[in-house]
């Protein structure tokens, strides 16, 4: 019998749609499924919504629910993570502070000054939940989808020995968006994707076993439609050659070209990008709504006669810990440390590479050296996200500024004077979530 962890339980579309999905492999129908929360109603709620899977697919599984987690993790085989550190009440001071030294960003959960002050106030917690499986399931993979992704892999990837890989939906995502706009079926279309997470690129791009880039230039050139629902990326793509990974809302923080001035946050990161003038991710319904409508939306699910449809859905997690388990080996974009997968980015730093899961484990593929041209703002990131993580670990003040003073897109907007006295504000705002640090000053 296989248990599995969910740490973060209370993220409720997330954790029924992974249930739903795990209990449809043959290998995993008996499962134990730990569920642990820190919020008791959200967890009351998670535990009948997988338990109503459960009853409906007639499954041998069994369910629990805690708030201790290492009662959840004691002898858990997987452990499945989806946390926020602080809540939207803190997320929003991350956007909202830069913005004022004229940093106008709307998503910030990844990079930037306001990924990488999520990261340090996240990093602790999941070293905390690594620390316990550890001690509590030394032998359990963790899949996390916690964001920032590469910030907290890497960290516990350097101060921890627990095995783990951080999932996102990204890859597979635009890989479709791409087999569509050329009007391939995705059973058709291979590809390479490796980089960081939220900015890895296809280095190959096939269908049927021919380059299919070209086909794929002719959609955004001669398209409107297709050049206007991901501008930013498309715009990186006609210029770069290569496609990138994640949404022209992630895209356009990422980089010098599209946000260092209004005219160009008008001309690129609206229309094509799903954003409104003012409109940021900490404020938006799916965000709010786990904090402000969640319960509404939850008894809606429970009187629905058939809230779930049980055939298998695209949580690829589930797909993962089958193939541990000794079902069939699956293969996915995992984060790994480049231990010269991929052979110009920092070696250690946390890559996105495809990886084989197996009864053996997981077994990252060699991919070798990205585009230059694609390398360049990779490697960049790769090396502030490296610093990033030194400074959680240590507690070091100075090393969130330095990584934030070569962020390119602060960099664009603000001179280091600038950087340190935003950095000193966000450390202030923050210091109530930074227990590493002793100092909240530069």
């Amino acid at each position: 019998m296989t248990k599995i962890a969910f740490i973060g339980a209370g993220s409720l579309g997330f954790t029924r749609d992974l249930v739903r999905d795990i209990l449809t492999f043959d290998p995993l129908k008996d499962s134990t499924l730990a569920l642990m929360d820190i919020d008791a109603e959200r967890l009351e709620f998670a535990q009948k919504a997988v338990q109503r899977i459960v009853d409906l697919g007639n499954y041998p599984a069994k369910v629990v629910a805690t708030m201790d987690r290492a009662e959840a993790l004691k002898d858990a085989d997987a452990v499945l993570v989806t946390i926020l550190a602080g809540g939207t009440e803190v997320w929003r001071y991350d956007i909202e502070i830069p913005k004022k030294y004229g940093i106008d960003t709307n998503i910030g959960d990844t990079r930037g000054p306001s990924g990488i002050f999520r990261a340090l106030r996240t990093i602790p917690v999941m070293l905390g939940i690594a620390h316990d499986m550890e001690k509590y399931c030394p032998d359990a993979t963790m899949l996390n989808y916690t964001n920032p992704m590469a910030m907290l892999c890497r960290a516990m990837q350097h101060a921890t020995k627990i095995k783990l890989s951080g999932l996102c939906h990204s890859v597979q995502g635009t890989a479709r968006m791409l087999a569509r706009w050329i009007g391939a079926p995705m059973e058709e279309i291979t590809y390479t994707c490796a980089g960081l997470n939220h900015l890895s690129w296809y280095v190959r791009y096939e269908w049927n076993g021919k380059d299919a880039y070209p086909l794929i230039r002719k959609a955004v050139t001669e398209r409107p439609e297709v050049y206007n629902e991901e501008i930013v990326r498309n715009e990186m793509f006609l210029h770069l050659d290569y496609y990138v990974t994640e949404s022209s809302g992630h895209n356009s923080e990422y980089n010098w070209w599209f946000r260092k001035r209004p005219d160009l946050i008008e001309k690129y990161c609206i229309h094509g990008t799903g954003w409104n003038p003012g409109e940021y991710a900490y404020i938006l319904k799916e965000y709010q709504g786990r904090e402000n409508t969640w319960k509404e939306e939850a008894k809606k699910w429970f009187a629905k006669e058939t809230p779930i449809p049980l055939a298998r859905g695209h949580e690829y997690a589930a797909s993962i810990i089958n193939a541990l388990r000794g079902g069939e080996p699956f293969q996915f974009n995992g984060n790994v440390p480049n231990t010269g997968l991929v052979t110009n980015l920092p070696y250690e730093a946390c890559v996105e590479v495809p990886v084989w899961a197996s009864q053996k484990g997981l077994e990252p593929v060699y991919v070798g050296a990205l585009p230059p041209q694609c390398a360049i703002l990779t490697n960049l990131q790769a090396c502030v996200e490296e610093m990033a993580v030194e400074a959680a670990l240590t507690g070091n003040p100075h090393l969130v500024f330095h990584a934030i003073a070569h962020d390119p897109l602060t960099a664009a907007v603000l001179s280091l004077a600038e950087i340190k006295q935003m950095v000193n504000e966000m450390l202030q705002q923050n210091k109530d979530y930074l227990p590493q640090f002793k100092h909240f000053e530069v």
